[in-house]
């Protein structure tokens, strides 16, 4: 191991704490939804995408353009619809009257978090579009591949009871999304917060930000992926992580299981949430923590337990019990 790969207890410390400084102003916009800002830091730390699932008005344009002025990076928002063009989304090649020739015009996939709200509309020439940007961090314009800035963090949602006009995503691009997380209804006091917030002193219901102060840049934000990827792992924990996800493909009531792919997203996830704990090794409750958010858009039920009603995390939770976790 090179003296670049080890971290120091300082730097430890440094990321975790900063990590939850940003959870704590996030959640000056974004009241209640303690999970879900949690999970999605994990994201952001993992260096990876986030799947929302949610009605409207849960507050998920909120969350991003809130971690968005938090981390001081870029924030763009694209509305994905049926007729949208994957130039609509990474831009393309314009003639210029004045040089006589042609330049890159960039889309709004040039930032460093970018929202799709109800990405599940968009056709499948747009979602292979989005499957280049999220995999290979680069677009491709008339041929000429553009690399996109990093940090890049896709939060993309789509809505679980409309499905007119929708497109399911393919599953190979669910399998570039980190993490898949639900973002329900506010609890009782959370949600009078919310309203107390918005309706005092303001006119109309727009998104309010102007509590979130920007607490690192992201040049901090890459040096926080760099801690959580060297955070130390012991092998019995990985393997623990291993088990898991090959569990899911010879489990009753699962038709396909999850791949390697979630083997690597599993131990990536299980890092970030052990910095984001503040703790400087990751444990097997850090692994099982994550483990539903990471496995739950990766799995096909059975026919018979989807029309019973069984849900992925019901599957899992039986998974998680019957796995056994290192115990020294």
């Amino acid at each position: 191991m090179t003296a670049a790969s080890v971290i120091t207890e300082q730097q430890l410390g440094s990321a975790s704490e900063k990590l939850q400084r940003l959870e704590e102003m996030i959640g000056r916009a974004l009241v209640g939804q303690h999970l879900v800002v949690r999970q999605v830091l994990v994201a952001l730390a993992a260096a990876g995408h986030v799947l929302v699932e949610g009605l409207p008005g849960m507050g998920k344009t909120l969350l991003v353009r809130g971690l968005a002025q938090a981390v001081g990076g870029r924030f763009s928002r694209i509305q994905f619809t049926p007729d949208l063009m994957p130039s609509d989304v990474t831009g393309h090649a314009m003639f210029d009257m004045r040089s006589e020739s042609f330049r890159i015009r960039r889309g709004p996939i040039f930032c460093n978090l970018l929202l799709g709200d109800e990405i599940n509309r968009a056709p499948a020439k747009t979602q292979s579009a989005m499957l280049e940007a999220m995999q290979e961090q680069q677009v491709t314009i008339e041929g000429q591949a553009l690399t996109l800035e990093r940090p890049f963090l896709v939060l993309a949602t789509q809505n679980p009871i409309e499905q007119e006009g929708t497109y399911p995503l393919p599953q190979a691009q669910l399998d570039r999304f980190l993490l898949k997380v639900f973002i329900d209804y506010p609890e009782l006091e959370d949600e009078r917060a919310v309203v107390r917030q918005v309706t005092a002193g303001h006119i109309g219901d727009g998104l309010d930000i102007s509590r979130v102060e920007q607490v690192l840049g992201p040049d901090e934000v890459l040096e926080l992926q760099r801690v959580a990827a060297l955070l130390d792992m012991d092998d019995r924990v990985l393997d623990y992580a291993v088990r898991i996800v090959r569990a899911t493909r010879d489990w009753q009531g699962i038709d396909t299981g999850a791949g390697p792919r979630a083997s690597v997203a599993l131990v990536r996830a299980a890092r970030a949430q052990s910095l984001l704990s503040g703790n400087g090794f990751v444990t097997p409750d850090d692994v099982k923590s994550v483990a539903p958010a990471v496995l739950r858009h990766r799995l096909k039920l059975s026919a018979d337990l989807e029309i019973e009603g069984y849900r992925p995390d019901d599957v899992l939770g039986d998974l998680l019990v019957s796995v056994a976790a290192p115990r020294a």
